[in-house]
């Protein structure tokens, strides 16, 4: 009887011993079977924080951001949103000006040329025009090469070729920023005082303008439209400039977050700058008989300044009191 009950001691101890080392070892086999059970989800970070973002040991912290969710928004704009703005803007805006042209037609001067000319512009300000103009024209391009070129170019000219052409146009985008941002400054200086908007313009656009039917309201030396496209190339301008600087020189005034609101800014406003500057052209070039030799020799017929800034004809003869102010005979004559 007494080794029964000793046997019986022995299992009994035995057996709390072995419950005692199952509990104590319970945790660890929880954490082998699923060690992530307690761990933070991405998801989870995102919604505290707005960003996954850690410590790192070099000066710049920004590079311890490794993901952010406006991110994501920024590339849907850029590889979707920002093709569909370019694309409609720009060449909805080339088939209207075809079809207004095949409707409308060249605005001729209905009166003729009378021989004499009338100085618009001075060398200076045609300078800055021109200077301005094709700064803008290879900027235009050689940006609109960032968005749309992969797609429409590089299939055409091959890898080697299109990756040559971007270098280039990456470095003349990069510099001639800063004569065309000079332009528009000084374009701002020069015309600032006959830009402004008065009663005349109101009147101007009631009655088409000229370029709708065969009507001739009076204008100043700068009539509501060209009023419109002056205040779009210094608001513009100045909105592409600055915020082409600050993807130019990265981070020095803002986070990751302004880089991406930086260029949405600008991809969107220059697309909508192309556009405006393709009537711009037309009107200057095809689209009105006597408009480009204002940019182009400096000079306009006496009955053109009549037809399209007969107020402005008005002012320049009352200065000089002579009915024929500061005009000179064609070669002609």
């Amino acid at each position: 009887m007494v080794c029964l009950a000793r046997f019986a001691r022995l299992v009994i101890g035995t057996g709390v011993l072995l419950l005692l080392l199952v509990s104590a070892a319970s945790p660890s086999i929880a954490q082998q079977v699923n060690p992530t059970a307690s761990s933070v989800k991405e998801q989870q970070l995102l919604q505290e924080l707005n960003r996954i973002q850690g410590r790192v040991s070099i000066p710049d912290q920004r590079s311890g951001v490794l993901e952010q969710p406006a991110g994501r928004e920024w590339r849907e704009f850029r590889n979707v949103t920002l093709h569909w703005i370019g694309g409609i803007a720009i060449l909805g805006m080339l088939a209207a000006l075809i079809i207004f042209y095949l409707i409308r037609g060249t605005v001729r001067l209905q009166s003729g040329r009378s021989g004499r000319t009338l100085v618009r512009f001075s060398s200076v300000e045609r300078f800055v025009h021109w200077m301005t103009a094709t700064c803008f024209i290879i900027l235009a391009l050689s940006g609109l090469n960032v968005t749309f070129g992969r797609t429409l170019l590089l299939p055409l000219v091959g890898p080697e070729a299109f990756s040559e052409w971007s270098q280039w146009a990456k470095y003349a985008h990069n510099y001639l920023s800063f004569p065309f941002t000079i332009g528009v400054v000084l374009i701002f200086l020069m015309w600032l005082a006959g830009n402004i908007p008065n009663k005349v313009d109101v009147a101007w656009l009631k009655r088409g303008g000229g370029i709708v039917g065969h009507d001739h309201p009076p204008a100043y030396r700068f009539n509501a439209g060209q009023k419109a496209i002056y205040w779009i190339v210094v608001i513009g301008g100045g909105l592409v400039a600055a915020t082409g600087y600050e993807l130019m020189f990265p981070f020095y005034l803002s986070g990751i977050e302004g880089m991406q609101l930086a260029q949405v800014v600008h991809a969107t406003v220059a697309m909508l700058f192309v556009a405006v500057m393709l009537a711009h052209i037309y009107i200057g070039t095809i689209g009105m008989e006597g408009a480009f030799e204002a940019m182009g020799s400096g000079t306009v017929d006496v009955n053109w300044a009549k037809e399209h800034h007969s107020l402005w004809l008005e002012e320049e003869n009352a200065r000089t009191g002579a009915n024929d102010v500061r005009t000179q005979p064609t070669a002609a004559e």
